[in-house]
């Protein structure tokens, strides 16, 4: 009997390793555990190479970088390709103008992608890909786009969300949906807005695949004083108007007002970093709340570890996988009512959920968890036990790897 073929295919990805999408690295570790080979493309260089762990060096030692090759990369891409291939190269520069839609600024914009999807065209050539996946349908996904007007490339696309659908113009959300073969949802709410967006002749692109992780790595922490001097209260995620960090100073300035003792740490950076800064300094509460800066996967269970209550304030999300983190190692959890967030908490059973910007219900949700150990312990535990049933990283990497075999092997 014949074995099947390997199912080869690229992953491309606007900037890998980074700090802020661990989870595509470990999916795609899983995946090559699978039987997938998949060689990655990196729109963007990675983070500094002194602050990845062991395994984010050997990954970013292998990716392919669109950016490094320049504009003789570029030069070595089109050349060839004017030879053999003149019609795809015109229609794909062709393609990428209209992108512009008349403004300027947008059409030389487009004309850069299209100069990274002739780079990239030239390296799945020469790694013998004819698929490729696209991890988010931004900026990354619009070079795919481009490319499969270039070239004969099939795409599928992993829709996160929310930002896509806030600017469905902007991002060519339509015109992705029709270009890809198919389109992984990391969730039900996710599905729905590309539902709401296209005709029912094509939801027979979209497939469910969750985002998972290691339940064994992000194993339950010690056990926690049942009603400590200070609480810890922890927060992980880039500094940015849509992580709401903002509501959870202001909702830990009431609580400190109430007279409760607390420590709020937040894990991450971005361009909010300064202005957060300020707020709380402003509000007399630098010994209070801290900002710990961005920290590799070397060291975030340190932080979790340390914490009585994670906590998320965010007005738009997929659904994190730091909250998926937190719920695993029994951490009591407080986030959101948005988006995908309830499919991962359901209130008052997996953990607590409140009104995006709510900062009286956000301190009461807080205050409550403070109060009643047992609910703590009792939602630390039911957390712990939903990411086993419906996020763990070894069963989502089965249901993708299967799904991508389904999905392509006819195709090979």
């Amino acid at each position: 009997m014949k074995s099947p073929k390997q199912l080869r295919m690229g992953y491309l990805v606007s900037k890998y390793p980074a700090v802020s999408h661990t989870f595509i690295l470990r999916e795609i570790l899983a995946l090559r555990e699978r039987g997938v080979h998949i060689e990655v493309a990196s729109i963007n260089d990675p983070t500094v190479r002194g602050d990845m762990t062991q395994v984010e060096k050997d990954e970013a030692d292998r990716t392919f970088y669109v950016k490094q090759a320049g504009a003789l990369g570029v030069m070595r891409a089109a050349c060839p390709m004017l030879i053999r291939h003149p019609v795809g190269l015109l229609r794909g520069l062709r393609f990428a103008l209209s992108l512009g839609r008349g403004g300027p600024a947008r059409t030389l914009l487009c004309f850069f992608y299209y100069a990274e999807a002739l780079i990239l065209s030239r390296w799945l050539q020469r790694q013998s890909l004819d698929h490729l996946h696209v991890h988010f349908a931004s900026q990354a996904a619009t070079v795919a786009l481009i490319l499969t007007h270039i070239a004969p490339v099939n795409l599928s696309i992993t829709v996160h969300g929310p930002d896509e659908f806030f600017d469905v113009p902007g991002f060519y959300l339509v015109e992705k949906i029709a270009a890809a073969r198919f389109i992984t949802c990391i969730s039900f709410f996710a599905q729905s807005q590309l539902m709401k967006l296209t005709p029912g002749t094509q939801w027979h692109k979209f497939d469910i695949a969750r985002l998972g992780v290691d339940c064994n790595h992000f194993s339950p922490r010690l056990s926690r004083p049942s009603s400590p001097d200070c609480f810890e209260i922890l927060s992980v995620g880039r500094l940015v108007p849509a992580k709401g960090q903002r509501v959870l100073i202001e909702a830990a300035a009431q609580l400190i007002r109430d007279g409760r003792q607390i420590r709020l740490r937040f894990v991450g950076d971005g361009p909010d970093r300064k202005q957060l800064e300020d707020l709380v300094k402003q509000k007399g509460l630098v010994s209070q709340i801290r900002f710990e800066g961005s920290i590799n996967q070397d060291r975030i269970q340190e932080f979790y570890m340390a914490t009585d209550i994670f906590a998320m304030a965010s007005f738009a999300e997929g659904i994190p996988v730091v909250l998926m983190e937190a719920m695993a190692m029994g951490i009591p959890c407080v986030a959101t009512s948005i988006n995908g967030i309830p499919e991962l908490i359901r209130d008052g059973i997996d953990g607590l959920l409140v009104a995006p910007s709510d900062v009286q219900g956000l301190a009461i949700a807080l205050t409550r968890l403070m109060d009643e150990t047992t609910l703590r312990e009792n939602l630390g535990k039911a957390g712990r036990l939903r990411v086993q049933q419906n996020y763990e990283l070894s069963k989502s990497a089965d249901r993708i790897a299967a799904l991508l075999r389904h999905r392509l092997e006819p195709v090979n």
